[in-house]
């Protein structure tokens, strides 16, 4: 975790303390937690996940909600152990168009828990996780696997790029394409952000870095690679599993407000067979699972629920005590206000933001009109403020101030 003040004290703090030390005596444990707000439910989960760091799966009802659980999360932890599982499509399997960068992104996740990693966290909605995905066993048979000091041609590679469906370019800028320039091969595989440069010293792999497509500057050395091709156009036999299959047995699964989440898949699933059953859409059916199910498969995991209706008939409950941010609507009077009278009771009060300009302009406008107030200032970004007044703290948020 980015250590900063806000993390230090959740680290200590007895509730995520009770948190860890239950989910460490139990392997079917279910625990429903009350009481978080705002992003102090991202700073619990990264809290938790900085001590059992196993794969933990966030599930929360709206894709928008997700995003921001996610850029959360990437600011605590970064991006190294943080995941985004979106939809296929750009909206639900409801309607035709996919989007390519979520392809990108699903296969991201897919590689990576087959990959035996068992570290990370990865966030997603509804909508997402009701996709079935490749089965385990074509996607091993569809992933290449590249070594630096391999002995390999580059003529077996582009067979096999050609077998994959990969198109050959003359500059790669998108996945699935791939070019040959003398000894170098150019490849953007479907499970990686950046395209590969893979550089042959005869028929050996001599160095494999990522790079930048824009100016193509190398961007970081890799040992070892996984080309994938697009796991979606796959034949519908071949997508089978459950995401969850791919997910270790000692996983955490993170829910919020389960029930409305399966009734929400149980709807777009409806849905989807009435629309295929008036003919707006073939071939979907196959392609999705129900809510029942999926929750289904989620019980065989460690699962905490969040809010009051996070889990249902969870045997465990623990309550935290948070409170949203005030609304302060660009009124810095009733601000800081509201930061004496925390004084007054012995709370800290702490402003995030990503730029010191706004710490500075913050500070101004307090010298102007309240010099008495006090602040600590952390740069970072969390999307919503919050009040715990177990840890007696209030965390606010520059954008939530200023809007």
């Amino acid at each position: 975790m980015k250590r900063n003040e806000i993390s230090e004290l959740y680290h200590g703090f007895p509730g995520t303390s009770q948190i860890i030390d239950k989910l460490g005596k139990s392997e079917t444990i279910r625990i429903n937690i009350d009481g978080l707000t705002g992003s102090s439910k991202s700073v619990v989960v990264a809290t938790v996940y900085e001590k059992l760091q196993t794969s933990h799966i966030v599930i929360v009802p709206e894709k928008e909600d997700a995003a921001y659980f996610y850029n959360d999360l990437v600011s605590l932890l970064g991006d190294e152990s943080v995941f985004f599982f979106p939809s296929t499509f750009k909206r639900s399997v409801l309607f035709e168009q996919t989007e390519p960068a979520n392809i990108v992104l699903r296969t991201e996740v897919l590689s990576h828990l087959s990959s035996g990693k068992r570290k990370g966290i990865i966030v997603s909605y509804p909508e997402a996780v009701m996709e079935k995905v490749i089965n385990k066993r074509n996607l091993k048979k569809n992933t290449l696997k590249i070594a630096k000091g391999d002995k390999l041609s580059s003529d077996f590679i582009e067979e096999m790029l050609h077998e994959y469906g990969f198109d050959r370019v003359d500059f790669v800028y998108e996945p699935g394409q791939y070019s040959i320039r003398g000894s170098i091969i150019d490849v953007f595989s479907f499970s990686s952000d950046l395209p590969f440069r893979i550089d042959f010293f005869g028929e050996e792999v001599d160095t494999i870095r990522t790079f930048n497509t824009e100016d193509q500057l190398s961007v970081k050395q890799q040992d070892v690679i996984q080309i994938i091709p697009n796991i979606q156009d796959v034949s519908v036999e071949e997508i089978s599993d459950s995401f969850t299959d791919f997910v270790p047995p000692s996983s955490i699964v993170w829910t919020e407000e389960s029930d409305f989440m399966k009734e929400k898949i149980n709807s777009i699933y409806q849905q989807t067979l009435q629309r295929e059953e008036s003919g707006q859409l073939s071939g979907r059916k196959d392609l999705i699972m129900t809510g029942n199910r999926f929750f289904q498969e989620c019980e065989k995991f460690r699962m905490i629920g969040l809010g009051r209706n996070g889990l249902i008939n969870a045997g465990e409950n623990l309550s935290f005590h948070t409170e949203p941010q005030p609304a302060f609507n660009k009124n810095f009077e009733l601000l800081s206000e509201k930061l004496l009278a925390n004084k007054l009771i012995d709370y800290k009060t702490y402003i995030i933001s990503e730029n010191q300009s706004q710490i500075d302009r913050l500070s101004e406008i307090f010298a102007e009109i309240s010099p008495g107030v006090h602040f600590i200032p952390l740069i970072f970004n969390l999307h919503s403020g919050f009040t715990d007044h177990d840890l007696k703290i209030s965390v606010y948020t520059d954008h939530q101030i200023f809007d």
